[in-house]
């Protein structure tokens, strides 16, 4: 597992937008699997759990976004899962790392 915390001043659909496209341009493989959204008063959560394949590990890897936010302050949770062939404890995360590392670099290139 690897995993990212960050804080954005930002409108949230437009950095949604942006990580979505970001990450299902990003690897010809990658897909969306599910999400959802929840909104209390003006206060907004997302989540979306994307896949892709690693050939590095030759498996398949999860990345779990969830955006938490209002009125364009939001945190974001970045984590990633998988990416390891052993029966009891992960043998390489390499993949997970690389998954997380592009990103990381996607979405801190975001601009509104």
């Amino acid at each position: 597992m690897a995993q990212y915390t960050q804080h954005f001043y930002a409108e949230f659909d437009g950095l949604l937008r942006h990580i979505e496209e970001s990450v299902l341009n990003g690897s010809i493989s990658a897909s969306k699997e599910g999400g959802s959204d929840f909104s209390c008063g003006d206060v907004r959560c997302v989540t979306r759990v994307y896949e892709r394949y690693s050939y590095l590990g030759s498996n398949r890897l999860s990345l779990s976004v969830t955006l938490f936010g209002r009125d364009g302050d939001i945190q974001l949770s970045a984590v990633t899962s998988g990416g390891s062939q052993a029966m009891f404890f992960k043998i390489n995360t390499w993949g997970e790392e690389a998954f997380l590392d592009k990103f990381i670099r996607q979405v801190e290139d975001y601009r509104p």
